[in-house]
């Protein structure tokens, strides 16, 4: 490196010694740049997801005096209402952000703007994780690399932007600081970072409990190969099950006190704190025999699984929501990102996968590359990390985020490897022209250009239309109106029920939380069963009104199973007469109608939780 200047060589060694201080200003950026770019949404508090909707509830019911442990929505089908399955740190940084802004900017805007800034913050974290993780593994200035890479992981950065205030972000950055543990050639302090950034992502919830579980079997394995990982194995056991028992007394909710499967309840807190003190028991002794090592991690292994088994059978046998067949059918089998990737249209699905397959290729590579040094340990681990991310997408295109990040270290070390030898081929157009394809391949970015040329599942006439209703229904300007009429619990879509209660003063009979199946399922069964039917459901729910959005996604869910349902025969003008038009503005996308319910039922009871 003579040849630099010394100028040049300053930032060099500037950027190796203060890469923390660099990696902040880079996020700063990045957050600054999201902001300006979504100020817009921000501002009219465009929140699109329905859990992002049902996020900023939770963390208002939590300002407004709701119990720390009670996390029941209470305007989802009350005055029961909704047994929601989260915990409260998500809550925290959102509800932290709107009491520090409430003086300065009110609380209306207090809210926006923390809804804005929030997702950026386990942004942050995972940008110094994952530079933490190659300057590791890599090299110590190659955490630039990454940085850039990831502005080009398009499904992971949407988990980072503004007003994606649901819990998906900080269960990435928990899992990027997992990489950055088992990079760590300190054993103790990487055991323990793997083991507390586990327990953290469990307290959130279990969608990424699959990568646990990978993470806590390469931790084990490591221990199989080499003895001294002993102290690695130790740190782990003991940081994941004595942090999911403090998470779970510090954030446990009252449902989930309940031998539930589908978050951190007694169920996998128990399995936590044995496997997390057999793992701690099994590092104390000194094996030498490598064979020995394998065994008894197998038999541990072992009587983990058979215990769970045999003491949780319901978690096992079927889904871990527990939901009944029929709400399987009708509703949880046609969430799209529960499908494997291969049953996405290619359209969808290249854009996610390329990237985990050129990060396993370039994982791959770096582990042949490092076989002989101390660092092979490490990228090994690394390797079957991303191995796995990439494995799961056969099983849910959800896992993209995770599989695209997970795919950063073994991309950076493919592009630290390129990028210098086509810098010393002789010809310069050889090297701009292979620097600048070896970029645009291995970041996946040439896909974005590709695919636009490619007659791959083109989306058919009606995709508009239907994208046009889910837009025009969730936004301020159609909801407001309906405030103008008297607080009510109004019979409308599931999906569209988190952004109603957002949105407006009143209540919904549903949202999508498994948990509340039967309301969910008399939902369906009221729009796609006969008109005789519906006042009846009504009534079990408390409902004054009828509020359609018409060719909500949802809504060709209805059609498709009786076209001569309930909502086909309102969409076709055909409304009974004890449903009376409620006006609207000429411009919204709903349709309004107050329920006369006469000699049918009196809208009693709550409706079967």
């Amino acid at each position: 490196m003579q040849h630099l200047p010394s100028g040049a060589l300053r930032l060099r060694d500037d950027f190796d010694r203060h890469w923390v201080r660099w990696a902040l200003l880079a996020w700063l950026l990045i957050a600054a740049w999201f902001l300006f770019d979504r100020w817009g949404q921000i501002y009219w508090l465009a929140l699109g997801d329905t859990d992002d909707n049902m996020r900023l509830m939770q963390v208002r019911a939590l300002l407004n005096g709701q119990g720390w442990y009670d996390l029941r929505q209470y305007r989802l089908d009350p005055p029961a209402g909704f047994n929601i399955h989260w915990s409260r740190l998500v809550d925290l940084p959102i509800a932290g952000l709107i009491l520090l802004l409430q003086p300065i900017v009110g609380t209306a805007m207090a809210e926006k703007l923390a809804c804005g800034i929030a997702p950026l913050l386990p942004m942050g974290v995972t940008i110094g994780a994952l530079s933490l993780a190659v300057r590791r593994l890599v090299a110590p200035l190659a955490w630039p690399v990454t940085i850039v890479l990831m502005l080009g992981c398009t499904s992971t950065m949407l988990m980072f932007a503004p007003l994606r205030i649901d819990h998906h972000g900080w269960q990435l950055a928990f899992l990027a600081v997992t990489v950055a543990g088992m990079a760590d050639p300190r054993r103790g302090r990487g055991g323990a970072t793997v083991g507390l950034s586990s327990a953290l992502s469990l307290i959130i919830g279990l969608e990424l409990l699959p990568y646990c579980a990978a993470a806590g079997a390469i931790v084990t394995l490591r221990w199989v190969w080499d003895a001294a990982e002993a102290r690695r194995l130790r740190t782990y056991g003991l940081t994941l099950g004595g942090g999911c028992a403090l998470g779970f007394a510090i954030f446990g909710s009252y449902d989930n006190m309940a031998m539930r499967c589908d978050a951190l309840t007694p169920v996998w807190l128990s399995a936590m704190v044995v496997a997390g003190a057999l793992l701690f028991a099994m590092s104390l002794p000194r094996v030498e025999q490598r064979w020995l090592r394998l065994v008894i991690a197998g038999v541990a292994g072992a009587f983990i699984a058979a215990a769970f088994a045999g003491a949780f059978p319901q978690c096992v046998s079927g889904r871990l929501e527990g939901v009944s067949p029929e709400l399987e059918q009708v509703w949880l089998n046609n969430v799209r990102e529960a499908r494997p990737i291969f049953k996405v249209p290619l359209r969808n699905a290249l854009p996610i996968s390329v990237l985990p397959a050129i990060g396993l290729i370039g994982a791959l590579v770096a582990f042949w590359r490092a076989r002989r040094s101390p660092a092979a340990v490490g990228w090994a681990a690394v390797t079957l990390f991303t191995l796995f991310a990439s494995a799961m997408l056969l099983w849910q295109v959800r896992a993209g985020p995770a599989a695209q990040m997970l795919s950063l270290p073994g991309a950076t070390a493919l592009l630290w490897i390129l990028v210098p030898w086509f810098l010393r081929q002789r010809w310069m157009l050889v090297r701009v022209a292979g620097v600048f394809v070896a970029f645009m391949i291995v970041s996946g970015l040439f896909v974005a250009y590709v695919i636009n040329w490619l007659p791959l599942n083109l989306p058919s006439g009606r995709s508009p239309v239907v994208a046009k209703a889910n837009s025009n229904c969730q936004r301020f300007w159609a909801m407001k109106p309906l405030d103008k009429l008297p607080t009510a619990t109004m019979f409308t879509q599931v999906d569209l029920g988190p952004r109603l209660i957002t949105l407006t003063h009143h209540n919904a009979v549903a949202g999508p939380y498994h948990r509340n199946g039967q309301a969910i399922l008399d939902v369906h069964h009221a729009f796609t069963g006969r008109t005789e039917d519906f006042r009846a459901i009504a009534a079990r729910h408390h409902a004054q009104y009828v509020l359609l959005c018409v060719n909500m996604a949802e809504t060709t869910v209805y059609r498709a199973r009786n076209p001569n349902g309930f909502y086909a025969q309102l969409v076709r003008g055909r409304v009974p007469d004890w449903l009376k038009p409620v006006d609207l503005p000429e411009n919204s996308p709903f349709k309004l109608w107050r329920i006369e319910y006469g000699s049918a039922p009196e809208p009693a009871g709550t409706g079967d939780q």
